[in-house]
């Protein structure tokens, strides 16, 4: 008999995460996604009590364009979604997916024992890259 291979947050994650402040600007936000290509920033801590904010390119486009509002006169802080959904790195895949379906969510931030963040995950590298690797067996 076989044993199954556990797919970990870890090994599926997009790892180093691009981050911004929370007074930033939304231009200034869509300038480091454009830089970087990506469509999600983590906004930082203010402090080690605080919890890590999540602004998506969706945020942006309800909050700022859907609504005629000018990016340079919008603060990161005013649109983003906090707390972020957090998941253990050496979490089993299986569980961080019902984890995210639960709350209707696309994407967490990883993070380590010392809530120090390592990358993203999202829905959609956990079924693409768990799931591939199955094909085989």
């Amino acid at each position: 008999m076989t044993e199954k291979k556990i797919t970990t947050v870890m090994d599926v994650m997009s790892k180093g995460i691009i981050t911004i402040e929370p007074t930033a600007s939304v231009h200034d936000a869509l300038q480091l996604m454009r830089k970087h290509n990506t469509s999600s920033l983590v906004v930082e801590r203010r402090d080690e009590a605080d919890e890590y904010g999540l602004i998506v390119v969706t945020d942006i486009a309800s909050e700022v364009l859907g609504k005629d509002l000018s990016p340079e006169r919008v603060n990161v802080y005013e649109i983003m979604s906090k707390p972020v959904l957090t998941l253990a790195a050496e979490m089993n895949v299986i569980y961080a997916v019902r984890m995210l379906s639960r709350f209707k969510l696309s994407r967490a931030l990883v993070v380590d024992h010392n809530r120090k963040p390592l990358g993203l995950v999202t829905q959609r590298d956990m079924v693409l890259r768990s799931l591939a690797g199955e094909e085989g067996a």
